[in-house]
């Protein structure tokens, strides 16, 4: 598949949630989406991240902004994330790897010289329409919402 780009629409996806929800993309059409991709619920990078984006809710909230988090991590894993660290966005549970596979951010890694499949941290911003209209390769993990406010004032 090839790369997603800036100005694209965006895939449609369907997704269980933390709460066994069914949530889709079209659900959302008329907000803004902060869609960001993650590799593994409660690691150091990936909780730095959902906590950001937790302590900045509101404000994200307020100006009509809808979180979702995006992990081949199971519902329950998701669950219990959520819940000890008090995330108040959707977290969606992607284990048949369909929507990381169709925003092309499930890829090779490398760690410690070991190769392994996963996902890339990757952050997509979807507008009212259901444009993508930036995204993030370089996630600051403790400053992404900081990072996507500037993007969006510019």
């Amino acid at each position: 598949m090839s790369e997603l780009k800036e100005g694209q629409k965006a895939p449609e996806f369907t997704a269980a949630d933390q709460d066994g929800n069914t949530v889709s993309l079209d659900q959302f059409a008329g907000k803004k989406v902060v869609l960001y991709f993650y590799p593994k619920d409660d690691t150091p990078g990936c909780t730095a991240e959902a906590c950001d984006f937790r302590d900045n809710y509101q404000g994200l909230k307020a100006k009509d902004i809808v979180v979702l988090g995006v992990s081949v991590d199971d519902e329950k894993s998701h669950q219990k994330f959520a819940a000890k660290h008090s995330l108040p966005f959707t977290l969606l549970a992607d284990t048949d790897k369909k929507i990381v596979e169709a925003y092309g951010v499930w890829g090779e890694k490398n760690m410690y010289g070991k190769k392994y499949m996963g996902t890339n941290r990757t952050t997509f911003v979807i507008d009212e329409h259901g444009v993508i209209t930036h995204i993030i390769k370089k996630v600051d993990t403790k400053n992404s919402t900081a990072q996507i406010l500037e993007l969006l004032n510019n």
